[in-house]
């Protein structure tokens, strides 16, 4: 049984930390200082906030001027509501949460990207490895939702199958307990939370089919966003904030066992060392090369996805891939 990870990861302390977490320390008078309050993508803290919590023990944001609030949703549905009505300035989120709001007509865009690529696809136990085709008949663990079964149903047809040619499994939260109990043949997640859940609970290296080389647009998972009201009314504080968090993803990947330790220090009763340690080591790798592109949105993995979602029926139409991002609060 999986004890921990990204999706069950204390779920209990979701009441105690829900909605807003303490203020992050900064080295200056909070009266010099202006808050900008930055909703997460999960209900409980996980190790892909370390670069904000480090940076802003660190003091990277107290030299923008800037003090951050950290809110945690009381549900994944929340952050968008949060930051759609401006309840939240700015959100770590997904890129499909962007897409979905937008289509709701929420005032919100992706400002920067987190991590380089699409680390999503197919898991299966060690010493057990599976092309597409051999997915055929097998029973594959899934979250319900509309992407995953899109990913899945595009990688599926890179082989000529279909959903028709599997048995999906719905996990209630976490597919990782479905593989180690053995219920499913393989599973769908990401590297940096269900492959972490795999290697700290399972004890094994899983074997991975990533998505991208199936069919699935290369568009990374994860995303800052911004509320566009406060954006328009605050440029400077928003690309002052975006500088504090370049330079908080680069001093992390380079300092992890002090981003580990920071994080420790502010959710002392979500940590779990074995855990957020390897998550963070799992997700160090997707930055890439700390270089002026680290994250900035590329146009054509946005268009790619977005066709996609068209095609495979995920949504019935959208806007110019460069509505639901933009760059211009970037250092270029």
């Amino acid at each position: 049984m999986l004890d921990l990870t990204r999706r069950t990861l204390l779920a209990g302390l979701a009441a105690a930390t829900c909605l807003i977490a303490p203020m992050l320390p900064a080295p200056a008078a909070a009266a010099e200082l202006k808050k900008i309050t930055f909703v997460q993508e999960w209900p409980v803290p996980d190790g892909f906030w370390i670069p904000w919590i480090l940076g802003s023990k660190k003091g990277f944001y107290a030299e923008e001027g800037i003090e951050i609030e950290i809110v945690v949703p009381p549900t994944v549905a929340d952050t968008m509501k949060f930051l759609g009505t401006g309840r939240a300035d700015v959100a770590f989120t997904t890129v499909m949460d962007v897409i979905f709001a937008r289509g709701e007509q929420a005032p919100v865009v992706a400002i920067a990207r987190y991590g380089r690529a699409n680390n999503w696809g197919i898991l299966s136990a060690e010493g057990k490895p599976l092309t597409v085709a051999e997915l055929k008949g097998k029973r594959i663990g899934i979250y319900n939702d509309a992407w995953t079964k899109a990913q899945l149903e595009m990688m599926l047809a890179d082989a000529q199958l279909t959903l028709d040619d599997v048995e999906m499994v719905a996990a209630a939260d976490d597919t990782v307990p479905l593989l180690l109990q053995e219920r499913v043949d393989a599973i769908t997640g990401i590297t940096n939370a269900e492959g972490t859940g795999m290697a700290t609970t399972g004890g094994q290296t899983p074997e991975f089919l990533p998505a991208i080389e199936h069919g699935v647009p290369n568009t990374p998972i994860f995303m800052l966003a911004g509320n566009e009201e406060w954006l328009k009314a605050n440029p400077d504080l928003a690309k002052a904030f975006l500088r504090a968090t370049r330079k908080s993803i680069g001093y992390a990947t380079e300092h992890p066992d002090e981003g580990i330790a920071a994080f420790q220090e502010l959710y002392a009763k979500a940590y779990d060392e074995k855990f957020i340690t390897q998550q963070w080591k799992d997700t160090i790798p997707l930055f890439g090369a700390m270089s002026d592109d680290l994250m900035v949105n590329d146009p054509a993995p946005w268009a790619e996805l977005l066709d996609a979602l068209v095609k495979f029926n995920v949504v019935n139409s959208v806007e110019a891939p460069d509505s639901y991002f933009t760059n211009a609060y970037l250092a270029q």
